[in-house]
C-alpha cells in the first residue's frame, strides 16, 4: 500500500524553523502541523515560541493549543491527533508540513508507536502512595540505580512518568529504555521527507540568546507569573520545561534575575545540541541551511512528484 506523504521540517531552537515553514507553505498551498512538545500547552505561548498570530493567520496552524498545562500529554497522543489530522488534510488535497523540535513526537508520528502492555494498577497504586510518603526524589534515586538512562530523562517531579517506569521494572524485570528500545516504534505510518535546519553553533548560540531576550521583553515573567496565579503548581511537568523553570526560581526567590536568565541561555543551548544529537542520528535526514529555500522548494518538488 502506498504510505501517506508528509514533509518534516525540524532542527534545533532558534534555527528558524517557523519562518521556513511558512515560506514553504506558501509555495505549495499546504498548512503546518506543530511537533513541539511546548506549543501544545494553552497560556504557554512567549516561552514556547509559538507562531504569531499574524503567522497563524497567514498558514493554517494545528496542534498548537491543545491541552491546559495541567494535563498529560505525551508522545502516543500526539501520534495519535496529529496522524488523524494529516489524514483529513490528505483528504482535502493539502500537503502537511509537519514543524518542531521535539524529535520523540516525530518519530512517534512518522512510524507509529506500538501499543503498550497494560499497567498493573495494583503495582501503580503502591508506587503512587511510597511517592507520596516518600517524596518523588527518593523514588527518582531507585530509578536511577536501575536505570541511568531513564533517570536522566525524567524530572524528579515527573511523578507519573517515574512511576510508570518503576512499574514496568517491577513487572517485565527489564529498564523502561531496553523496553522503549526493543518495544518502543512499528514499521512507518507515513513516507517522509525530513529538512533538518542547521547553521554554524556560534549562529545559532547567538539565536538563542536573542531568542530569550526578545521572550523576555515580550513579558515572559509575566506569562509565568500569571500561570502561577491561575493555580497551575510550579511542580507540573510544562512548569519544569526550559524557560519556565528558571523564571518560577526568579518569582519564588530562589535565583535572581540575571542569574535565571543566564541559566535559562545556557540550558537553552544545552538542549539544542541535545537536538542536533537526535536528529543527527536519524539517517533519513537532510541537512539544510536555513537560507538555501530553493534548495528546499527543489527537494520538495521532488518527493511530491
Amino acid at each position: 500500500m502506498k504510505k501517506h506523504r508528509l514533509i518534516v521540517i525540524c532542527g534545533p531552537t532558534g534555527v528558524g524553523k517557523t519562518s521556513v515553514a511558512i515560506e514553504l507553505a506558501e509555495k505549495f498551498k499546504g498548512e503546518i502541523v506543530g511537533a513541539d512538545s511546548m506549543q501544545v500547552y494553552r497560556h504557554m505561548d512567549i516561552g514556547t515560541a509559538k507562531p504569531t498570530a499574524k503567522e497563524q493567520a497567514c498558514i493554517p496552524h494545528h496542534m498548537i493549543d491543545v491541552v491546559d498545562p495541567d494535563e498529560s500529554f505525551d508522545a502516543a497522543k500526539y501520534s495519535e491527533i496529529a496522524g488523524r489530522r494529516i489524514l483529513q488534510l490528505e483528504d482535502k488535497g493539502v500537503v502537511s508540513f509537519v514543524v518542531g523540535g521535539t524529535g520523540l513526537y516525530i518519530k512517534a508520528l512518522v512510524h507509529g508507536l506500538s501499543r503498550a502492555r497494560p499497567a498493573d494498577s495494583r503495582v501503580l497504586e503502591r508506587l503512587k502512595k511510597e511517592a507520596k510518603e516518600q517524596g518523588g526524589k527518593v523514588l527518582h534515586e531507585r530509578l536511577s540505580r536501575i536505570d541511568k538512562d531513564a533517570a536522566q530523562k525524567i524530572h524528579h517531579n515527573d511523578i507519573f512518568r517515574i512511576v510508570r517506569a518503576l512499574e514496568i521494572f517491577e513487572k517485565t524485570g527489564k529498564p523502561l529504555s531496553d523496553y522503549n528500545k526493543e518495544h518502543g516504534f512499528k514499521e512507518k505510518k507515513f513516507d517522509a521527507l525530513k529538512i533538518c535546519l542547521h547553521s554554524y553553533r556560534e549562529v545559532l548560540y547567538d539565536r538563542i540568546e536573542t531568542k530569550v531576550d526578545e521572550m523576555l521583553s515580550k513579558g515572559f515573567v509575566k506569562e509565568v507569573k500569571d500561570l502561577l496565579e491561575m493555580g497551575y503548581s510550579k511542580d507540573l511537568k510544562s512548569m519544569q520545561s526550559i524557560g519556565y523553570s528558571h523564571m518560577v526560581k526568579y518569582l519564588s526567590g530562589d535565583l535572581n534575575f540575571d542569574e535565571a536568565v543566564r541559566t535559562m541561555k545556557r540550558d537553552s543551548r544545552r538542549y539544542a545540541k541535545r537536538q542536533f544529537t537526535w536528529f543527527r542520528a536519524d539517517p533519513e535526514v537532510k541537512w539544510v541551511k536555513p537560507d538555501k529555500l530553493e534548495d528546499m522548494i527543489k527537494m520538495v518538488e521532488e518527493f511530491l512528484r
